[in-house]
């Protein structure tokens, strides 16, 4: 028994270091977006700004547009990703001097925001919608 007991504490020790530093990790991550950059302000409070000013160009149809294409994010994650997608997006906008958001807004933000690796399931969703992704090809090669 006790050499059951005695791998059975390696084997949790194990667990409890790799899920700390996993943990860590995303826990320094944010910690590094929220540290202020030269004009005093860090990625995070650039993105809520963005969300703020353009909150009211939101309609509720554009507003479910973008609940549709952050679906394939895993819900744990999805509130995060969509309030970076929606910062790029009014980025965008209030660098454009929009009236609205428009789909066309709201696509390239979303390819602007999103790493490459998931293009794949916007260029899917796009698809399904019936919307030609051929005007985004030049975005789709310079996001991150």
């Amino acid at each position: 028994m006790n050499d059951w007991f005695m791998w059975f504490i390696i084997l949790w020790s194990i667990f409890i270091f790799v899920m700390v530093a996993i943990g860590g990790y995303f826990m320094f991550r944010k910690f590094l977006k929220k540290m202020p950059k030269e004009d005093g302000k860090s990625i995070l409070d650039w993105q809520d700004f963005y969300i703020q000013q353009t909150l009211h160009l939101w309609t509720d149809e554009k507003k479910a547009l973008l609940n549709e294409l952050v679906e394939p994010v895993p819900e744990l994650f999805r509130d995060v990703a969509k309030g970076k997608i929606a910062g790029k997006i009014g980025e965008l906008a209030l660098k454009e001097n929009a009236d609205e958001m428009t789909e066309d807004l709201i696509i390239r933000g979303y390819i602007l925001a999103t790493p490459k690796r998931d293009h794949k399931f916007l260029r899917k969703k796009l698809q399904e919608k019936g919307i030609d992704a051929t005007p985004y090809e030049s975005y789709f090669s310079m996001s991150s």
